[in-house]
């Protein structure tokens, strides 16, 4: 009898802030496996694009207040974008990743400081 394995694609499992609803935790875990939010000019009409195939999908839950929230809780910033009249959000850097050194996507692990290896 054969035996089926199940291989899962592997997803950088970062660290979601707690308190977040679940539109919220969505939409994150989203810009963190490949894909980038999109809005109009005021931040309505939010779609998820994969960057790899351009695969588009429209978050129904999602709304310009979404949006807002995660802008104003400092967890993604607008970058620029081929379109005028779109922005793209991408993730933001966190303080705790650029003072460790990593690679500022806040997902990385702890990274020993050198001052405390006993100089």
């Amino acid at each position: 009898m054969k035996r089926r394995t199940v291989v899962t694609p592997k997803r950088r499992t970062g660290a979601i802030p707690s308190g977040l609803t679940e539109t919220e935790q969505d939409l994150l875990s989203h810009l963190q496996n490949g894909y980038q939010l999109e809005t109009d000019l005021l931040g309505g009409d939010p779609l998820l694009r994969r960057l790899k195939d351009s695969e588009v999908i429209r978050p129904l839950s999602a709304t310009r207040n979404t949006v807002k929230a995660l802008e104003e809780r400092g967890l993604i910033a607008p970058a620029k974008g081929d379109d005028p009249l779109r922005v793209v959000w991408h993730l933001q850097k966190t303080k705790a990743a650029k003072s460790r050194g990593g690679d500022g996507d806040g997902l990385s692990g702890p990274t020993p400081d050198l001052q405390t290896q006993g100089r």
